[in-house]
Parts: C-alpha cells; structure tokens; sequence
C-alpha cells in the first residue's frame, strides 16, 4: 500500500468534505462570469463604435472632397473641415472622450492631380483619412486586466472635374416686380430689418419702428443660384478657356442682354446687377439666347467657330432658363415654346427652373425642358439653389465618390 503524503492527504480531504465546494467554486467562477458578461456588452459597443468612426470616417472624407471639387477650397481648409467632421461623428457617441492619442492617430492626406488626357484644366483629388482612438471598457470587463479597446476606420474619397467637352451657356433670367417679394428664408447675414408702421390714432397720427424677420427676396435668392451654378463652371475651368457664358432678363419685355464671353465673371456682374421690376414675357429673351448661341457667320457657327480657334473643341450648348411667374399673354408662352423646340431641334440642352410659379408658368418651363430630368419646380430659395447647383454640376461634370 502506498503511503500519501501529508499534501494529497490535504487535497482528497478537502474534496471528499463537500460542505465547502459551493462556496469554493463560486468564488472562482463569477468573476468569470461577470467578466464573461462585461465583454460581451463591451463586444457590442466596439461594433457600435467601429460602425460609427467608419460613418465619420466617410462623410469626412465626402465633405472634404465634395468642398475642395465644387467650391474650391483649398487643402489645408478641407484638411480641417474632414478633420472636424471626423470629431462631430465620433463625439456624438456616448461617453467617449478624445485626447491626444486621437490627434496623433488621425491622418488626413490629401493629394490634387492635373488630369493629363483633356485640355489641362480637370482636377483630381483624393482625400485618405485613417483614425483611432482608445474606447474605454466596462469595469466588468477589466476584471480581466484590460482598461480599453482600441477602434480604428480608414477612408478614402475620389472628386473630379472633367470638362472633356467645352461648353456654351446662356442664361434666360426673370426680373419682373414679383421677383422683389420675400421667399420664406430668411438672411441668415442680416436676420431682423427695422419695419416702420402706422401706431398712432385718427386725430394724432404716429409712425413706430419694430424689428421683424428679413426674408431673402426671390431676386436676392436668383443672385446666389446664379453665383453658384457659375462656382462649378468656374472650379472646373479656372483658366476660362472651355467656358463661354452669357445672360439676359426680361420682365413685360426683353431687357439688354451680355454677349458670350470666355469665363463667368461677365454673367455673373450682368446678374447681380438686376432689379425686380415691370410684368413677364419671356419671348423675345428666350429667342435671343437662342440667337446668340446659333449665330452665324459665313455661314459658320459663331460659337463652334470661337472655340476651335481657343480649345480645338465643339461645345456642348446649354440655356438656363427661370421663371417666378406667368408671362402677362398667352402669345408670349406660345412664342416662348416656339423657340424653346427650335434650340432643342438643334441639340441644346435646355434647364428650365419654375421658382414659386403658378401652374401656368410650370406648364412652359415643363414643355421648354429637354427632358423631365431638366426641369426643375422650386418652391423656396433653397431649392432655387439646390436647382442650379445641379446645372452646374452636371454641365461641368463633376464627381464625388468613395473609393475606400
């Protein structure tokens, strides 16, 4: 028989007296369990967390792209704008705190490129962008020895602009007396204007001063779209030697118009310069845009003629043309229609933009577009802008995607 020692001896007592066990094994077991417990909460927290730095992640790097692509803004500012979209994204997730750890694991790297296979003016950006930070853990989960988790997103964005096709744009703009009353947005600039009004009685008249709301009137809104519409062009062709633009407005008749010239800047002053004044009929200024993009000379096309001689190129034609109203006749929206088939029988692309206009109105500018997809109905200043952003885009096709 084989003689045990003293500490066997110890152990099988200590099994064979079951009185203790339970307590024995639950001391060891549940903090096991517990921790058991905190890791799997702190496992759906880091999936949350990841989801949410990648969200960031992303729309940083769109935003970025999206400002340096269409409002030219430079690098070290859309470094900035990516990086404070990326602390909104992750801020908004309760209870976690960035520090300098975070500043240092964030990269944003953004390189512009000069497309090679176009006329010289198209830009690339990339924006990459890599971040991490340390989410703290439950403290269940640091019974197991571990404080934090770290979670980490990447992301990678592509902008364009490709003016592989030089262009021709002629605006056909509304400055009749409707296109001076308020929108429902208000100046953000100037919120409040001094109103004076009537606050005495019969026998002892009085004028009092108050401050209401400064609403952005429809002519204010048509200003910005048109600045807007022209940024893109603009962005895309800075050197002004794809791009040819040009304007005219109308109110009860055709007012005096610009001629097409190389770039924006001409348009854009001829537009800024409106007033809103007199009745509608947009005949006569729809037929000379067209007029003006079609003109010839020597039997050759003066516009297709302009731009072989600059870029070796034939432009793609456009007219954008707006309306807040009904033109005072129903001759002047059959006029109007006359013109708006002839420039679509010859290949140009026609916008048309119905900002707070009665049906009527929407009627024309609906039959005017080359298609449904270029027509647009506006009912406040900011889809006015929303619309002629859109314009501009496409006209000088500009791209915004993720790539990562």
């Amino acid at each position: 028989m084989v003689k045990r020692s003293k500490f066997l001896q110890s152990c099988s007592a200590l099994i064979s007296d079951r009185g203790g066990n339970f307590a024995l094994m639950a001391a060891l077991i549940i903090p096991v369990l517990f921790a058991g417990g905190g890791v799997a909460m702190d496992m759906a927290n880091m999936m949350m967390a990841k989801n949410q730095l990648q969200d960031a992640a992303d729309t940083a790097a769109l935003a970025a792209s999206s400002a340096l692509i269409n409002e030219g803004m430079s690098i070290p500012n859309a470094k900035k704008l990516a990086n404070d979209f990326l602390i909104a994204g992750i801020s908004a997730q309760e209870g976690v705190v960035l520090d300098e750890a975070f500043s240092k694991n964030t990269k944003i790297n953004i390189v512009e490129q000069l497309a090679t296979n176009t006329v010289g003016n198209s830009k690339t950006y990339t924006v990459d962008i890599s971040s991490s930070y340390n989410l703290p853990l439950n403290p269940l989960t640091r019974l197991l020895g571990k404080q934090t988790a770290t979670i980490s997103a990447a992301s990678k964005s592509l902008s364009s602009s490709e003016t592989k096709n030089a262009l021709s744009m002629f605006l056909v703009l509304d400055r009749s007396g409707s296109m001076a009353e308020d929108t429902a947005t208000i100046n953000k600039d100037n919120p409040k204007k001094v109103e004076s009004y009537s606050c005495g009685t019969k026998n002892n008249p009085k004028t009092c001063k108050r401050d209401v709301d400064n609403f952005i009137t429809k002519i204010e809104a048509l200003k910005t779209a048109t600045e807007n519409l022209t940024t893109y062009l603009k962005t895309a062709d800075p050197t002004g030697s794809l791009v040819r633009t040009g304007a005219v407005s109308y109110n009860a008749s055709m007012q005096k118009q610009t001629d097409l010239t190389w770039g924006t800047d001409s348009a854009v002053a001829y537009v800024k310069a409106l007033s809103a004044t007199g009745g509608t009929d947009s005949g006569d200024a729809f037929a000379t845009a067209y007029g003006k993009l079609m003109l010839k000379k020597n039997n050759v096309l003066v516009e297709d003629d302009a731009h072989f001689v600059k870029n070796k190129q034939a432009p793609t034609k456009y007219i954008v043309f707006m309306t807040d109203g009904d033109n005072n006749y129903t001759s002047a929206d059959t006029e109007t229609k006359k013109w708006c088939d002839k420039a679509k029988a010859d290949n140009i692309q026609v916008f048309t933009v119905a900002f707070m206009a009665p049906t009527r109105g929407q009627t024309l500018l609906n039959s005017c577009a080359t298609t449904s997809a270029h027509y647009f109905k506006a009912e406040n200043a900011e889809q006015l802008n929303e619309a002629f952003k859109y314009i501009g885009e496409k006209a000088s096709a500009m791209t915004v995607r993720l790539t990562q």
